[in-house]
């Protein structure tokens, strides 16, 4: 069993599309409502592409089995050492390190670009979540609360930080 991470290639559209509906269908990771269909999120991965901002895959045993990404925090120009990063993995393929692996690399690929600071927004459902970053350096700096509305229920965000040094 061996984990790759390496760069978002458009044949990996489809898989990325899967993971994302899955989880707005059956969590609180994403608080969309609606599935996005395979030109929505194939725009999506190539505007923070063309941003120069990395798209990477998660590769077990030539399937993709997650992926992380990370983009502006905000649109105003003070803002442009900070990014909000995102890591999803696959449901079926938890607990094998591939979150792990793809969060440190989007890491170190921020820390190359000279960013200063990473931010997560996590729902304060998710503990697991927040215990993962954790791990890697983030602090819990504010919570919004009632800040999304999904399956009937109001939902708070975390918000989580990582001064790249």
């Amino acid at each position: 069993m061996e984990i790759k991470i390496r760069p978002y290639h458009a044949e990996d559209t489809q898989a990325i599309l899967d993971i994302i509906n899955y989880n707005i269908l059956n969590s609180t990771a994403l608080y969309d409502y609606n599935i996005r269909s395979y030109e929505q999120q194939k725009a999506i991965l190539e505007e923070k592409i063309a941003k120069n901002f990395p798209v990477i895959v998660a590769e077990l045993d030539g399937v993709v089995a997650g992926f992380g990404m990370y983009s502006e925090f905000r649109f105003r120009e003070a803002y442009k050492f900070t990014v909000e990063h995102s890591v999803y993995v696959n449901n079926d393929f938890h607990g094998k390190g591939i979150g792990k692996l793809l969060l440190l690399e989007l890491i170190e690929l921020a820390k190359n670009q000279g960013l200063h600071t990473m931010v997560g927004v996590i729902d304060a459902e998710n503990q697991s979540s927040i215990d993962f970053h954790e791990k890697f350096g983030f602090k819990t700096v504010g919570t919004i609360k009632d800040s999304g509305f999904k399956f009937d229920r109001w939902l708070h965000s975390v918000f989580v930080q990582l001064i790249l040094e």
